[in-house]
């Protein structure tokens, strides 16, 4: 499948936004309200995860596990071949995507996905060279220990640290959440490995034999959104909540967030689950949201189209049909502004090389669309 837009089309003009008071935030000031969106490309198939090539072509995951190359006029390539097979139930499929930090000299990309063995299933991650449409010397380096059953809460997010160092986010696969607090398994956690799949050496697990060394984090639901901050260089997460509670860690080495132990929210039977933290030994989220946004995707703003939004949190709200802006100081959130009330599921936020906001829409005929500012 593959279409052609040869220039951007006007999709929609939205000015819609509000303002919002959130039990641990502040009021965001409304900064830019009128907002242009065009639509860049449709016809996606639950398209997942996005990143950006030097040359301003786009790589867009689709959860069928299909990968599309979109030109900046909005033409959609055929699929890339030799991407790995995934399992494409529910939550599970080809998910995220990154370009190495070296990726001019060496043209890899990763990929995170479902992968299923024996009838269970677990996250995985790939690398492989992207060479004239086609991916190369695929290696597997990463593989979710144990797999098990269900088709939920596979996370799965790739964000590279200023070290070179690979995070993976993970979920606590729905069923096996008490997994989320044993570090013997990789569920439920934040993963932090080397390009090549190798440990590195200052793991907070690194030395516990009855742990698993890749782990970074623990007690996470499951995390949908990663970003590294552009000053500090810290990995920024959000993550799902049951009924409620959805959440924003900086995940610190080692330590522990506190599901299914702790939440903000409720189990979906309706079973109350504590909401105090610090008092039970865990972390306390930076910022929650009750009810839940379902949150997926995030980055932070650094380009010059929004010059009043340059540091601030961007993230996608599935449930919630809108972009969550959060500002924030560097350790708390500030204030939060809704933006593109009610207008789709935002699967990923993404900014690209011309400073506007990209955003894929989670359907089964998904959009990528262009957010610019109002002329």
């Amino acid at each position: 499948m593959t279409q052609k837009l040869p220039t951007l089309i006007i999709f929609m003009l939205i000015a819609l936004s509000s303002s919002i008071f959130l039990p641990s935030t502040a009021q965001a000031q409304r900064i830019q309200t009128e907002l242009e969106v065009k639509l860049v490309a449709s016809g996606l198939r639950f398209p997942w995860g996005m990143a950006f090539m030097p040359d301003g072509n786009l790589l867009v995951t689709e959860r069928v596990g299909q990968l599309r190359v979109i030109t900046p006029d909005g033409r959609v390539s055929e699929p890339v071949k030799g991407v790995p097979a995934v399992f494409s139930q529910q939550q599970g499929g080809l998910l995220d995507v990154a370009l190495d930090p070296e990726f001019s000299k060496n043209r890899l990309i990763y990929l995170s996905y479902a992968e299923l063995e024996g009838g269970k299933a677990g996250t995985a991650v790939a690398k492989a060279e992207l060479k004239d449409g086609n991916l190369e010397n695929l290696q597997v380096i990463f593989r979710q220990f144990p797999k098990t059953q269900g088709a939920v809460h596979f996370g799965s997010r790739l964000a590279f640290a200023p070290d070179g160092n690979l995070f993976i986010t993970l979920g606590d696969r729905g069923d096996h959440m008490d997994e989320a607090q044993r570090l013997g398994t990789h569920i439920g956690k934040i993963i932090r490995i080397r390009s090549d799949g190798s440990v590195p050496t200052d793991n907070p697990f690194v030395n516990d034999p009855k742990a698993k060394p890749e782990i970074w984090s623990y007690g996470h639901r499951s995390v949908q959104g990663a970003a590294i901050h552009p000053k500090t260089g810290q990995l920024w997460i959000h993550e799902h909540g049951p009924k409620g509670g959805d959440e924003i860690n900086i995940p610190q080495p080692g330590k522990n967030y506190g599901w299914p132990q702790a939440s903000y929210g409720v189990h979906y039977n309706g079973t109350p689950i504590k909401d105090e933290h610090t008092g039970q030994g865990f972390e306390e989220p930076i910022h929650h949201w009750t009810p839940s946004i379902a949150p997926s995707g995030m980055v932070f703003y650094t380009g010059n189209l929004f010059p009043g939004w340059r540091g601030n949190l961007l993230v996608g709200a599935l449930a919630g049909k809108h972009v969550s802006r959060l500002s924030t100081d560097g350790k708390r959130i500030l204030g939060e502004e809704q933006l593109l009330i009610q207008s789709a599921r935002f699967r990923d936020v993404e900014q690209g090389p011309d400073g506007a906001l990209y955003l894929l829409t989670d359907e089964e005929n998904g959009r990528l669309l262009k957010v610019t500012p109002k002329r």
